[in-house]
């Protein structure tokens, strides 16, 4: 059988490295989880208690395709508790994951051809789907003094007809403030490009709270997810909030690419989002994971960190002792039963050198990765 050039894109290297530990796990090792960009902790009690009622009450057929009103309404308030905007729920669109509303939202707003412009390093699975899409993603190296989230002069002289950012950002966790979130979205708006904002870390955040771009303008397209904040990851369920004359081409699309995003998770979606106590009480623990982290990774000799801002992720520069982070990651995991990601997943051209470390698990693994790491270390010389 044929093969589409669209397929052709780069494997996940972080679902290559859990792979991995789980044939260590299997062969009888304890691994402790420091690749894996998910929550430890289940979807909350009220999520669970709501699935179940519904499953003996309910078909759990399809919903229309802009999702379940009560959801799209639900998450609309959160926009005005959080960030105190007031937003019209016809602009949310439910959708299956983040992922899913990539891919919705790519194929809404760029004809193929188009270039999309990412900071470097990032999430990689934004450049595959570009690519899948005969879209060019087009990815600027960002700066370490701007904490590697892009700037506007990183943009200069260069053709784009969107830019993806995220903040709090995968890997880094850095954030970008209201100033600075603003003065891209100018930049881009000057141009006439389309502006994507990933928020799905919104939520995780330590010092300070995030900016949603919707503070700043409504002409832009927001992707998030109930997978992080929400412990939700395998539910896959998400959203987008677009500007109200674009919701019609998103609805389109989305009857024919998805029908809708699964009924069942939907259910749960909206039960977890009054589940602020358990969900705070999560919040608690990344805090401490993260004090550990900051306190542990330098100790250990990994002192070339940008400290996350939200997220639950340190980045860290390795360059100093070694410039292969994929081979790197093998040697940690074969010798210290650790499982950490290499930064070739997040930047191919500077990412040899650079590991991710996640502290998304209970703060027992973390005390214990870290313990690991410095023998390690140690050993190494």
């Amino acid at each position: 059988m044929r093969n589409s050039n669209r397929g052709a894109v780069d494997p996940f290297i972080v679902m290559d490295v859990m792979e991995a530990a789980r044939a260590a796990e299997d062969a009888g090792r304890h691994i402790i989880h420091m690749e894996v960009g998910q929550p430890g902790t289940p979807a909350p009690v009220a999520a669970r208690e709501a699935l179940a009622k519904a499953m003996e009450t309910d078909a759990l057929g399809y919903t229309v395709a802009l999702g379940l009103p009560a959801l799209r309404q639900r998450i609309a308030q959160l926009y005005g508790e959080w960030y105190n905007v007031d937003l019209d729920p016809a602009r949310v669109v439910v959708t299956p994951g983040s992922s899913g509303g990539f891919i919705l939202a790519f194929t809404a707003l760029f004809d193929a051809g188009e270039r999309v412009a990412l900071g470097a390093p990032g999430y990689p699975s934004y450049r595959q789907i570009l690519k899948a899409l005969d879209l060019v993603p087009v990815e600027v190296q960002t700066a370490a003094e701007n904490r590697l989230q892009p700037v506007p002069s990183d943009l200069a002289g260069l053709d784009y007809q969107g830019l993806m950012v995220a903040s709090p950002a995968n890997p880094t966790g850095t954030m970008l403030d209201k100033d600075a979130l603003g003065a891209l979205i100018g930049a881009c708006q000057e141009r006439g490009a389309a502006f994507l904002s990933d928020e799905i870390y919104h939520g995780i955040e330590y010092e300070r709270r995030a900016v949603t771009a919707l503070e700043i303008s409504d002409d832009v397209c927001v992707i998030n997810s109930f997978s992080k904040y929400f412990s939700m990851t395998g539910w896959r369920v998400g959203w987008l909030v677009v500007p109200p004359a674009q919701v019609r081409q998103f609805e389109r699309l989305a009857q024919n690419m998805f029908i809708c995003a699964p009924h069942a998770a939907q259910v749960a979606a909206l039960a977890a989002m009054d589940a602020g106590e358990e969900l705070t009480g999560n919040m608690v623990v990344y805090a401490e994971n993260r004090r550990l982290m900051l306190e542990g990774l330098p100790k250990a000799g990994f002192d070339r960190i940008a400290p996350p801002d939200g997220a639950f992720y340190v980045y860290a520069d390795v360059s100093h002792i070694s410039d292969d982070s994929r081979a790197f990651a093998a040697e940690i995991l074969d010798k210290a039963g650790v499982a950490v990601t290499p930064g070739l997943d997040f930047d191919p051209v500077r990412g040899g050198g650079t590991l991710r470390f996640s502290y998304a698990r209970s703060t027992a693994d973390i005390v214990e990765g870290l313990e690991r790491l410095a023998a390690f270390m140690v050993a190494r010389g």
